[in-house]
């Protein structure tokens, strides 16, 4: 073992040890004799990940000792959450050294397809004040898998009205779920929405569609889902995209494709010396005896071992000697593997040097392209390193490279964190010289990321003033902009400004939600004018919005606290009347919508979307304002 000062050498030499393993699990006699286990649990550890199956996975770790660390448990538990390996996933479940924590025993029970006990894992996670999306992805997900369409229509609605918020992974299992079940129309809709919702298309999400599309030839949508994930979301394709691209042109659909002709076949440089990384690990098949007698190259075809985040580890600081350790290692950098190691650097500062190093290297092997550029960007952007994102910008610009709009958007999303409101300010006006022309809808966005960054640096009424120019420039903000200005002018006591937004919003004929009266119902309570507060929820109650449980005890609350009894048994009164109306039960739990993201009438759409798809056409329809409300 090299010594620990040489990380990169250490990297390195653990590598060949992971690989040489890779190749002693999948040769014939493992099935037999599990190779002897390594002394390092690093190797160890993505030794149980690169095992061919889950049973060469568990078999290898009984060769592990018995002190073995929890992370090795971790590893194994998740290459044994599967249906055919459940009675293994339990009885390992049951010796680990720590219980798992809740929300990890759901992930792997609902992946080994155990209902009761992974819906019984949920019911053990916190409720307060609601369950992490991720708990209801898993079950939503657990519900579709099994093929039961009304559970997951169900789960996704419970998990609106619980006041969680729907987030990229949602809607990557709803999308998935649709264009499984035959319903792409269904499923590019509500991908068509999560702009709107501020929630990230994602690869996945990207994949299933394109595959989808291509099968049914329908070349024209997929076309446009091409311009999408390049010029838009600046998503490296998915190997579904690829192969969808690769489909579309193979008939003659080449237009907008031209960028993509280097990923469609493999890098000739790389060799495939030992193994195909990609979807290493997923593969369920049982041994079988003709297993054997596979040919050596099938045998062989496996891409060496390399993991972004444990070399970004090594490198971290950027010491010379590292550095030149892993020159001397003679890696072939791709933009994938590029923009892979700059996210996986935990230091903005080591993210830059390896970007300037890497495209200095000898014989100009790696030229930075939109992607790499796009990713070093943003990093510098979060970082608050103004002056490096712009000369980074200027040369794009200078080079004529047009960056992906979500490369503008993320930009100016993260100089919110780095207060850098001057910079996102410049960012926003020079967004048509970065990303190309900005549609409507997109400058929507680009006004809402850049009002949401002046809150968080404090400067509201800046905001206020931008917002105004906006809307004479014709940009329409929606109530999710209103809803998040108006609560960060309420945090800061400036009523009036309160005021002034929530006229624009009757000036933009926008109809309130319950999110928004709930905001201002908590505004002036907070300012002691329970009068106001008790005047917009009698408005609340005439657009026939019911209040959730939370505000409403604030109301009655205030109320009391100034000694309006008569008004407080009014309130009560009326609740019970709304809650009577719909149908008994209690007020919900908390408003649909989120400010600055999600608005009650996008989350209906994609309720109303999904359920659609699976209600009996003989069902008597139920909107979806009642179902969520």
């Amino acid at each position: 073992m090299p010594s620990p000062g040489s990380r990169v050498a250490t990297y390195l030499h653990r590598a060949r040890l992971i690989d040489s393993l890779r190749l002693r699990l999948r040769s014939p006699s493992s099935s037999f004799s599990p190779p002897p286990p390594p002394d390092d649990p690093v190797v160890a550890l993505h030794g149980i990940r690169a095992a061919p199956t889950p049973l060469s996975a568990l078999a290898f770790f009984r060769t592990l000792p018995s002190s073995a660390p929890l992370p090795l448990f971790h590893a194994l538990a998740s290459r044994l959450a599967n249906p055919a390996s459940l009675p293994d996933l339990h009885s390992l479940l049951a010796s680990f050294p720590l219980p798992p924590p809740p929300l990890m025993r759901l992930r792997l029970l609902a992946a080994a397809g155990d209902h009761p006990a992974a819906l019984a894992a949920f019911a053990s996670v916190p409720a307060a004040p609601h369950r992490p999306a991720e708990a209801h992805n898993l079950v939503i997900h657990l519900h579709a898998a099994a093929g039961d369409h009304t559970a997951a229509v169900d789960a996704f609605g419970a998990m609106v009205r619980e006041g969680a918020l729907p987030n990229g992974r949602t809607y990557t299992v709803v999308v998935d779920h649709l264009a499984g079940a035959g319903f792409v129309d269904q499923a590019l809709e509500v991908f068509r929405l999560l702009p709107s919702l501020r929630a990230p298309r994602t690869t996945r999400q990207y994949n299933v569609l394109a595959e989808a599309l291509a099968s049914a030839g329908r070349f024209d949508q997929l076309r446009w889902l091409v311009r999408e994930i390049a010029a838009v979301d600046g998503i490296m394709p998915g190997q579904q995209t690829r192969a969808a691209i690769a489909a579309m042109r193979e008939v003659g659909h080449v237009e907008g494709t031209e960028d993509f002709v280097e990923e469609l076949s493999p890098d000739a440089r790389i060799p495939f010396a030992v193994g195909d990384a990609e979807g290493e690990g997923d593969s369920d098949e049982e041994e079988e005896d003709g297993e054997k007698n596979m040919s050596k190259a099938k045998e062989m075809a496996l891409k060496p071992w390399l993991d972004p985040r444990e070399l970004a580890r090594a490198l971290d600081g950027w010491d010379p000697e590292e550095v030149a350790e892993l020159e001397a290692a003679g890696i072939v950098w791709t933009p994938r593997l590029v923009c892979k190691l700059l996210r996986a650097f935990r230091k903005p500062a080591t993210a830059w040097e390896f970007f300037c190093w890497v495209a200095c290297r000898p014989g100009g092997e790696f030229s930075h392209n939109h992607h790499t550029v796009a990713r070093m960007v943003t990093i510098l952007a979060r970082a608050g390193r103004v002056e490096l994102v712009e000369r980074l910008l200027a040369k794009v610009r200078a080079d004529g490279i047009l960056l992906p709009f979500a490369t503008v958007r993320l930009t100016i999303d993260f100089y919110g964190l780095s207060k850098k409101a001057d910079a996102a300010v410049r960012v926003f006006r020079e967004a048509d010289s970065i990303c190309g022309p900005v549609s409507r809808p997109n400058l929507t966005l680009l006004c809402s990321s850049l009002l949401r960054t002046m809150a968080k640096c404090g400067r509201g009424r800046d905001a206020t003033e931008l917002l105004e120019e906006m809307m004479t420039r014709g940009v329409l903000p929606d109530l999710q902009i209103f809803s998040g200005l108006m609560e960060h002018l309420a945090g800061a006591g400036d009523m009036k400004g309160v005021h002034r937004l929530f006229g624009m919003v009757r000036q933009c004929e926008l109809r309130p939600d319950g999110h928004m009266y709930a905001v201002l119902i908590r505004a002036y309570c907070k300012q002691e004018r329970a009068a106001l507060a008790l005047r917009l929820f009698d408005e609340m109650r005439s657009a026939g919005i019911v209040p959730d449980s939370p505000t409403m005890e604030l109301l009655v609350k205030s109320l009391w606290r100034e000694g309006k009894l008569r008004e407080v048994a009014l309130v009560e009164e009326r609740c019970e009347e709304m809650v009577a109306a719909g149908g008994g039960g209690l007020l919900p739990g908390a408003a649909l919508g989120h400010v600055w993201t999600a608005s009650a009438a996008d989350l209906n759409k994609v309720y109303e979307i999904y359920s659609g798809c699976f209600s009996q056409p003989d069902a008597e329809h139920v909107t979806a304002d009642r179902a969520m409300v």
